[in-house]
């Protein structure tokens, strides 16, 4: 059996890529998705070990001491993201290949443990600026959350070199059907 491939998405919040995640998930693609574990807080229409393993910052902790973490980063601060070894090692094993939805240092964390295995995708908006509208439009956060995460997209997108290709999403659709082509044409 071969083993899997590993895909991985990282953008800056409000880029899009949770959005072409769902998209490639939705398709006939052999893909499973690798689910990351998060102190955040979980939001309404989130499930648990379904969208994120959410943790206490205490069990978060204890995960790391462990060596449990393939990846881990505090994303912002007091805010803890990390990708489990064992989820990861298991579905290999079996040849699965892997999707990832991850901040931008652990997509390239990954990436250097896996190399030619892994395909990064480094996804953004149009402009900064439209990011920021995206941002806004959404609702979801309050005044200081979305200086940090504004802040933080701008030092994200100087690490877009680092990745194997980059989808500009202007236009959702199109983003979606070009991440398809390259990820059709890495698993083949």
């Amino acid at each position: 059996m071969n083993p899997g491939k590993l895909i991985i998405f990282a953008a800056p919040s409000g880029s899009g890529k949770t959005s072409i995640v769902k998209f490639l998930l939705e398709q006939t693609l052999p893909l499973k998705f690798s689910i990351s574990a998060t102190t955040r807080p979980r939001r309404p229409n989130e499930k648990e070990g379904v969208d994120y393993f959410f943790l206490s910052k205490e069990q978060f902790q204890k995960k790391v001491e462990a060596g449990d973490f393939l990846e881990w980063e505090e994303v912002y601060s007091g805010t803890y993201y990390g990708t489990l070894k064992t989820e990861v090692d298991k579905l290999l094993a079996k040849g699965e290949n892997l999707l990832f939805d991850v901040d931008v240092l652990g997509a390239l964390n990954i990436k250097k443990i896996y190399a030619e295995q892994a395909l990064a995708l480094f996804v953004k908006p149009p402009s900064l600026e439209s990011l920021i509208e995206r941002l806004t439009n959404r609702g979801t956060e309050s005044k200081e959350s979305l200086k940090r995460r504004i802040d933080k997209a701008a030092y994200e997108l100087s690490f877009e070199p680092d990745f194997d290709k980059t989808i500009i999403n202007k236009h959702l659709e199109e983003a979606q059907n070009e991440a398809k082509q390259i990820v059709s044409d890495f698993i083949k």
